[in-house]
């Protein structure tokens, strides 16, 4: 392997990162957890605390306390009912009853401690979940379609193909070391409910002619990422046939395990390498791991619903519906859980789906059961139809668990978003997201409005919480782009009426109907860093 080369004849090229993961596999502290839970976290070496991401586990502000947050990984966002009753417990025993859904749609705790964990993990085991994975230089968990096998728009059910990769790259030792995380998608759906141009590697509906017959299967993108250098994957030249999607799968990972740059790790992301070759090369390489594949046939995406299913809608099931909620800014208690569990087992199949908007659905609910199921007292803040402002708002973990975070950021962006909701009023709604540091688990680059966490000076020359604009950006198919940075900050205690202010320059100038991406489009960059700059001056 190439990396193995680089550490034999050029040790000194490699971070030191990259030196701690070939002295100790990151899977391996799995060995440690049951000894250093009997120790405490006091027992647990220093250099250890970096490999505990291999577990899904990552120490939380301040680290030295000893509290770790967990992510759980579901793969597509799929619960079953007694999967959805296990994580409300371990939120209840063990973190405070916060419950989080990440924009990978992942479940995600806070205040775990080292003695929990051993519990955690058998009670994950127990009903077929992981955290394994779901941080660290490794495949993470796999984003796509929360409809699948209900979903009257897609064009293939992915559900065992998911599954079937995702249980190929857990726990195995030949993909532990990677040079960074590295993200996949996978999804039939036709409106790229995976994201598809922001992870390492995705997969989306496609169909090709092969001997005469119309034949389903998928197009493949490499090469995405956020953090503070994006990029947009880029498509190959190849159609893969369902059954060769976890074939194809190994083998874009292991060119990226063989091939990806681990000298410095902030460019050691997939997404550099394929910039670096382009995407011929990439694909050459691809077909010396796989054979022959054939070219790529005709994209069935369609535009991009940004990962958003409120409301009531048919099944391809006859009978049968599937429900689509709001939660804000992604966070629930654990007595919701179990509400929540509870619901989808009375008026469903007990499924829930999460939604890498930070929402989630309940799925296979008889028609005749719906009205019912909309009564109930955990729907007056899980909402089916929310404002245009709570409804679109997405947001990181911030300051308040993240060592990585400049500011607060989750509570804030439920605040300002309840705000807008009452003193702005559009027609259409701005979808907005909130991260505390350039790492962009907020995903603030696909925004129409990216909020972007900073430390300024104010008027009294003290460092304080700020924020950045960013404008513009989206995943639709023709046009995708990352928005684009405004000049100025605005202090964290003026935002609510700042953005307040620059939204209703988009109310008062907007056409009817006009969605945000081309209303921008229309009047320009410019136009809306003059409406910026006036508010600014005015703060």
């Amino acid at each position: 392997m190439a990396y193995e080369k680089i550490w034999e004849e050029e040790p000194d090229n490699l971070n030191k990162d990259e030196i701690r993961k070939l002295e100790k596999d990151g899977l391996e502290i799995l060995n440690d957890i049951e000894k250093y839970a009997a120790g405490g976290f006091d027992s647990i070496p220093k250099e250890d605390w970096s490999l505990f991401k291999w577990a899904g586990l990552y120490l939380q502000k301040p680290k030295e306390d000893g509290y770790f947050m967990m992510r759980v990984n579901i793969p597509s966002g799929l619960i079953t009912n007694e999967q959805a009753e296990v994580l409300a417990g371990i939120g209840r025993d063990y973190g405070r009853d916060v419950i989080d859904i990440t924009t990978r749609q992942a479940i995600q705790y806070h205040w775990l401690t080292i003695e929990n964990l051993p519990d955690i993990f058998k009670r994950l085991e127990s009903v077929g979940l992981s955290s394994i994975g779901a941080c660290g230089d490794i495949p993470r968990t796999i984003m796509g379609n929360p409809l699948a096998g209900v979903d009257p728009n897609e064009l293939i059910d992915t559900r065992e193909i998911v599954e079937d990769v995702y249980r190929f790259f857990q726990r195995n030792s030949d993909f532990s070391n990677l040079p960074r995380k590295f993200k996949m998608s996978i999804s039939g759906n036709v409106h790229n409910a995976g994201h598809d141009r922001i992870n390492c590697m995705s997969f989306t509906p496609a169909v090709k002619v092969i001997d005469g017959e119309e034949v389903i299967g998928f197009h493949v993108k490499v090469g995405g990422g956020l953090s503070a250098k994006p990029y947009l994957a880029e498509e190959l030249d190849v159609f893969v046939l369902p059954e060769k999607v976890k074939d194809v799968a190994i083998a874009i990972t292991s060119i990226y395990r063989d091939y990806g740059y681990r000298e410095k790790r902030h460019r050691a992301r997939l997404k550099f390498l394929v910039a670096d070759w382009g995407v011929e090369k990439f694909k050459e390489k691809l077909l010396e791991y796989t054979g022959e594949l054939p070219a790529k046939g005709t994209c069935k995406l369609e535009e991009w619903n940004g990962g958003y299913f409120y409301g009531v809608h048919a099944q391809k099931q006859e009978g049968l519906s599937y429900v689509g909620f709001n939660v804000p800014v992604g966070r629930m208690n654990s007595d919701e859980w179990f509400d929540l569990a509870r619901i989808a087992r009375d008026y469903g199949n007990g499924e829930i789906r999460t939604c890498n908007s930070q929402n989630l659905v309940i799925p296979n609910v008889a028609n005749e059961k719906v009205e019912a199921l909309l009564q109930e007292p955990l729907f007056d803040r899980i909402k089916l139809e929310p404002k245009n402002f709570i409804g679109y708002s997405v947001s990181c973990t911030g300051i308040e668990y993240c060592n990585l975070a400049l500011v607060e950021t989750k509570e804030r962006m439920r605040r300002v978003a309840e705000y807008l909701d009452e003193h702005v009023a559009v027609d259409v709604p701005v979808r907005i997201h909130m991260i505390g540091c350039p790492n962009a688990c907020g995903q603030r680059q696909i925004a129409d409005i990216g909020l972007q966490g900073v430390k300024m000076k104010n008027k009294d020359k003290k460092m304080v919480e700020a924020f950045e604009f960013y404008v513009g950006g989206t995943l639709e198919k023709e046009v995708a782009q990352f928005n684009n940075k405004l000049k100025g900050k605005i202090e964290a205690d003026e935002l609510a009426a700042a953005l307040a202010a620059f939204l209703r320059f988009f109310e008062e100038n907007k056409e009817p109907n006009e969605v945000f991406f081309d209303f921008y489009n229309r009047v320009g960059h410019d136009a809306l860093q003059t409406a910026l700059d006036d508010i600014l001056e005015t703060a």
